[in-house]
């Protein structure tokens, strides 16, 4: 059974008052914030980029492309607003346009096979490997807002803001993919 009873921020260090701290200063140059910056959000940046793709290919390229974009983009971040869906708005806009492109590619490359895990994740438990792997078997909108309400403690304006949509529709996807993860947890609990 899902736990509602989780911390609102998975990631305590990444204060709103800060990150916009951090963000102002780093749209003025200042390289300490923005390395302060990339090091406070790579890990979670990671763990979107990883859980809400379900495929590890090329995981480093598609960060490293996501923070390019960030930079370049620094200049369009509005004073006041929340850093994190701003943030998570052009990492998901990275990996959409990355799997387009990879998509396009793919029929005329081999690929081959890679071990892959995982970026750690803190408490890293064999419920939370359970729990990832029936998140993976969601369609690809309920697995995105899970992952941003539940791995970054967003609110649903947030996540609707980082999407591109509506509280609503944040709150439609995630009351329908709570149900299918307690109907998958059920018929795994009941006996053959």
């Amino acid at each position: 059974m899902l736990n509602h009873n989780l911390p609102a921020r998975p990631y305590p260090e990444l204060d709103g008052a800060h990150l916009k701290e951090l963000m102002l200063r780093y749209q003025q140059g200042d390289a300490h914030a923005a390395d302060e910056l990339v090091s406070l959000t790579t890990p979670l940046l990671s763990r979107y980029l990883y859980a809400t793709s379900m495929r590890a290919l090329n995981l480093d390229d598609l960060l490293q492309e996501c923070w390019l974009r960030i930079h370049r983009a620094r200049g369009s971040y509005e004073r006041g607003e929340p850093v994190l869906p701003w943030l998570l708005a052009i990492a998901r806009h990275t990996r959409v346009d990355f799997f387009r492109k990879w998509q396009r590619t793919a029929g005329r490359e081999l690929e081959l096979p890679e071990t892959v895990r995982m970026p750690d994740a803190k408490g890293d438990t064999m419920q939370a490997k359970n729990l990832m792997n029936l998140i993976s078997t969601l369609p690809e909108g309920q697995r995105e807002v899970i992952v941003l309400l539940k791995l970054t403690g967003m609110t649903a304006e947030e996540v609707a803001r980082a999407t591109g949509s509506t509280a609503g529709a944040v709150k439609q996807k995630a009351y329908r993919a709570y149900q299918a993860i307690r109907q998958a947890m059920n018929s795994e609990q009941e006996p053959e």
